[in-house]
């Protein structure tokens, strides 16, 4: 009876167990299998926890070419912005590097799921996303898994840090006997290119009483442009514009610049003009022209795994190498001023261009011509405009990932043992190739400063001469196609550099076995260590480097930059007992103790159970405590230049000051400062289920779980501007020094005092009267205090999130004579996802909101005959809240008059629903083929008005039907 009840429960716990796996020689050792949340080896802890097991066939039958690509059809990974690939990459600045993914469970971030391969650890990326570690599954090849094994819940307890939100381990393939070569090439529908081609082989054979199974792996992809799709071709509204056009498409005369304060557009504009809400008709610019929703990537890896036995021990030993190649585009550059600010000036003669026969220039007589410096200091006058320049910016970045663990495993007396050395390997190098430059060398050249040889000239008894080459014209960015001025434009643009690489280095030792007997019950237990060093670096070239002496200005614009440089070491150990008390109910019970020599030590124990109350039915339930330490970015960070975003909806003070009373989402330049002093994230994680199989072809499983998790790090712009309307160590007049944190306030807001004469560096100033003082003098725009730049912001534990969920699972197999139907269910149902507002004590509740829908699921029908075999599935995802909050005033007022929001302000996305089949046949012994299609029906994503692109790159995609053709050829 007892192995009835293991074989139906087992199958309630996978999507597919069955390993389809061809063996070699069989091994003098016994091989025990070590199932993912246990470190106990032989015996069945699947029923106290729930796991998803991907095997080889299931692998196969996604038809996927990629890690990502496989996540993709699980419903653990999605909802929420945690799991992600370089769809939302930016290029120049510490987003996500091109060519990257990373996977997250429960939308919790891609840092609170540990990744593992055969159960050991992976180095994470040298570039952080933003500044959380994450491992590039990309660079794991998809070709060397045998199975994935997915357990969603804290997990701590056994494996240490960063699984808060559980544990992802891929299982290479050994013990191969035999050869077999991949090809399969795929592709859109549409008539753009997004081809991707791939090709593997796998080698096995038995090697004196081992085993060498060897692979390589090829793929390549092709990008995907906004301007391939009719959905994302043009903006979504017209008032989600820009006031800085491309120099080919004539910049806009700034509004400083306007004898009547509006902005004026030069005669030359190539677009239609566009009407601000200031009544402005502008030429403008929208991101859809150059966005790139998948950028080209190239991988190569290669590798093997190795097994010797030697009587009753077994050598183990498995290497990969992969190589990447990625290309990420971002929106051309923005011109500011020398010192950031916006406006740059440049001679009134760049406005002779537009002079009738007659020389007159209606233009001129329309604007302030007022003096200006040049960068040599010299005395010119002329006016500011608006642009940015051209060409997007392109970086291009290539990864080298290697992993090598030798481990050694068989049997001390009754105990299995098994002990390894591990060392892993990130490196990333990028450069950007296009699109940035010089705020030094352009400002030179707009003045005519600069020299034929690139160089800036200098001043010799007030005139600028140059010591090589001839002293240029100078750049007039309202001249279009003119070969001399583009000339001089391409000698200020610039390359910087980025070079990262992270390396963990560890050795650990485990021993199971049978602890004692009582009552015939066998009580097993399992002892580990493990010890780890890891380092990482992260170091771009001095023109992308903000130094506090030079302003904290960055030789290049729009491009940002992250130094990191940061080591710890690390020690575990653990235990853990499995306790049959009787025939129907298990425990697992498990503590670790682990220290870090940068910021302490933190015990972790997990307590999971089982209880079979018949044949058929099984309950569980599952508590434990994990936490996440501080990344070595987030430790060893030393200077990020990025962006911030403030919720003013989070905040009604910081409102009122700073956004005019809305709610909306300002994003500010800042830097960022990395905290040794950080604390480990905690995560408390209760899990409830059951299992339910009245036959072996039935299986239900309903699990409850829940993470209340704390101590989140990250920095906090709306809380900084929350204590700083109180704490005047925060405002700073001018730049923030050097050492010292806080709000940067422009020359303005700080000539003007609230009613006591107060500045707004001074303690005790109401921020309220400044305000008004303020508004009343300059009549700014808009009537809020208005942040100069460079704000600088700490990384700080800022809060925490609970979140709450239920998985089902339903899985049916009708069985006839040479043939079986299977119909599947994965459904994930959010019932809770609170956390603390930005700069509040308030909480928000999340389930609904943008990006994180209520319910994810899938549906799959599988039928098998003989050699054949057709799958149908359908992909849903539940529609939520737009990102109405984050849009601007004149974006709301065009959905209004569109009558896209309801009574509340608000506008709901859609659900989408999309439809994928595979179909696979064996044509010979060797020969197999299969044929994969998603998005059948060719359905566009649902409209997002909150997102610049139009739709949710996260949850959706663009890419529309599409197709992959591949062959299996077995030698």
């Amino acid at each position: 009876m007892y192995n009835k009840i293991s074989v139906a429960i087992a199958l309630a716990f996978s999507v597919n167990t069955q390993a389809n796996t061809d063996s070699g020689n069989s091994p003098a050792v016994p091989e025990k299998i070590e199932i993912t949340g246990s470190r106990i080896k032989g015996v069945d802890l699947e029923g106290t926890q729930p796991i998803t097991i991907l095997d080889s066939d299931a692998i196969k039958r996604t038809g996927a070419n990629t890690v990502y690509e496989l996540l993709q059809t699980l419903s653990q990974v999605k909802g929420g912005s945690g799991t992600f690939s370089t769809s939302e990459s930016g290029s120049t600045s510490t987003s996500t590097p091109a060519g990257q993914a990373a996977a997250s469970l429960r939308g919790m971030g891609p840092s609170a799921t540990l990744t593992l391969i055969n159960g050991r650890r992976v180095a994470p990326s040298s570039f952080a996303a933003g500044t959380q570690n994450f491992v590039d599954i990309n660079a794991i090849p998809l070709s060397a898994i045998e199975r994935v094994e997915i357990l969603a819940t804290g997990a701590s307890a056994i494996y240490g840090a960063d699984a808060v939100a559980g544990v992802i381990n891929y299982i290479l393939k050994e013990d191969y006997d035999g050869a077999e070569f991949d090809i399969s090439y795929g592709d859109s529908f549409a008539q753009s290119d997004e081809g991707k081609i791939q090709l593997n082989a796998l080698y096995g054979t038995e090697l004196g009483r081992g085993n060498l199974t060897v692979f390589a792996d090829y793929f390549k992809r092709n990008q995907l442009n906004a301007s391939d799709r009719s959905h994302t071709r043009h903006p979504s509204l017209v008032n989600s514009y820009s006031y800085l056009p491309k120099l080919s498409n004539t910049p806009n005369i700034y509004y400083y610049s306007s004898q009547d304060g509006n902005e004026l557009t030069a005669p030359s504009c190539k677009s239609a003009l566009v009407t601000t809400e200031y009544g402005e008709n502008i030429c403008a610019y929208y991101q859809n022209e150059d966005d790139v929703l998948s950028p080209p990537f190239e991988s190569v890896s290669a590798g093997f795994m190795f097994n010797q036995t030697f009587g009753e021990h077994r050598l183990k030993s498995d290497f990969f190498y992969s190589k990447t190649k990625s290309t990420a585009y971002s929106s051309p550059a923005a011109i500011n001023q020398l010192d950031d600010s916006e406006g740059p000036f440049v001679s009134e003669e760049a406005l002779f261009i537009f002079d009738d026969e007659n020389g007159e220039n209606p233009l001129l007589s329309s604007l302030y011509i007022d003096p200006f410096s040049t960068y040599l200091g010299q005395e010119s006058w002329g006016f500011a405009f608006d642009a940015r320049f051209d060409a997007p910016r392109t970086v291009e970045v290539e990864s080298q990932n290697l992993r090598l663990v030798v481990a050694l495993e068989g049997y001390l007396g009754d105990w299995n043992y098994e002990t390894g050395l591990t060392y892993s390997q990130s490196k990333s190098e990028q450069e950007a190739v296009a699109g940035i430059y010089n705020r030094y060398k352009f400002h030179a050249a707009l003045s005519g400063e600069l020299c034929s040889i690139g160089e800036i000239a200098s001043l010799v008894d007030g005139v600028a001469s140059c010591n090589g080459g001839n002293l240029l014209p100078f750049y007039n960015p309202f001249a279009v196609n003119d070969a001399q001025n583009d000339a001089v434009l391409a000698l200020t643009a610039a390359n910087p550099t980025r070079s990262g690489k992270s390396e963990v280095f560890g050795a650990d030792i485990n021993i199971s076995g049978e602890l004692f007997e009582v009552n015939d019950i066998d009580v097993r237990a399992a002892f580990g260590l493990e010890v780890r060093k890891e380092k990482l670096s992260d170091i771009p070239s001095s023109d992308a480097v903000a130094d506090a002496n030079n302003g904290y200005l960055v030789d290049v614009f729009g491009f940002g930059s992250s130094i990191a440089n940061a080591q710890r070491t690390q020690f575990g150990a653990y235990s853990e007992f499995y306790i049959p008390v009787s025939d129907a109910l298990e425990l697992q019970l498990a503590g670790r103790f682990d220290h870090y020599d940068d910021f302490g030590s933190t015990f972790n124990p997990k307590i999971s159970a089982s209880y079979r109350l018949d044949e058929t039915m099984l309950v569980r339930a599952g508590w434990a405590t994990s936490f996440r330490a501080p990344s070595l970015t987030q430790a060893g960070v030393k200077l990020r230049t990025t962006t911030s975003t403030f919720d003013c909806g989070a905040n009604q003070a910081v409102a009122d000051l700073f956004c005019e009373g809305d709610g909306t989402l300002v994003t500010v330049n800042s830097l960022e400062l990395g905290n040794s002093q950080l604390n480990a994230e905690e995560s408390e994680s209760i899990s409830l289920g059951f299992a339910w199989s009245p036959t072996t072809e039935t299986t239900l499983t309903v699990d409850y779980w829940q993470f209340d998790y704390s101590d989140v790090i990250d920095t906090n712009m709306t809380a900084v501007l929350g204590r700083a309307i109180s704490d005047a160590t925060l405002r700073h007049c001018g730049l923030v020094p050097d050492g010292e944190m806080g709000i940067s306030f422009g020359e303005d807001v700080c000539s003007v005092t609230d009613n006591r004469g107060l500045r707004i560096d001074q303690q005790g100033a109401e921020l309220n009267e400044i305000l008004v003082s303020y508004v009343t003098q300059f009549d700014p725009r808009n009537q809020s205090l208005q942040l100069y730049r460079d704000h600088v912001i700490q990384l700080e534990n800022t809060g925490s999130q609970d979140i709450k969920g239920i998985d089902l699972k339903f899985d049916q197999r009708w069985r006839f004579d040479q043939s079986s139907l299977k119909l599947s269910l994965d459904m994930t149902h959010y019932l809770a996802y609170q956390r603390n507002k930005p700069g509040t004590d308030s909480e928000e509740e999340l389930v609904g909101s943008f990006r994180y829908p209520e319910n994810i699921a899938r549906i799959e029908m599988n039928y098998d005959v003989n050699d054949y075999y057709v799958s149908v599935f359908a992909n849903y995802i539940d529609g939520y809240d737009d990102d109405i909050e984050g849009l601007r005033g004149r974006e709301i007022d065009e959905l209004n008059s569109l009558g896209l929001l309801d009574e509340h302000d608000a506008r709901k996305v859609v659900s989408w629903t999309t439809v994928g089949i595979r179909v696979g046949a064996s044509l010979s012994e060797q020969l197999n083929i299969n044929v994969a299609m998603d998005n059948v029906f060719d359905k566009a994503p649902p409209r997002v008005y909150g997102t610049a692109r139009g739709f949710d790159s996260i949850n959706h995609n663009a890419f529309g039907a599409t197709y992959r053709v591949g062959l299996n050829y077995r030698f």
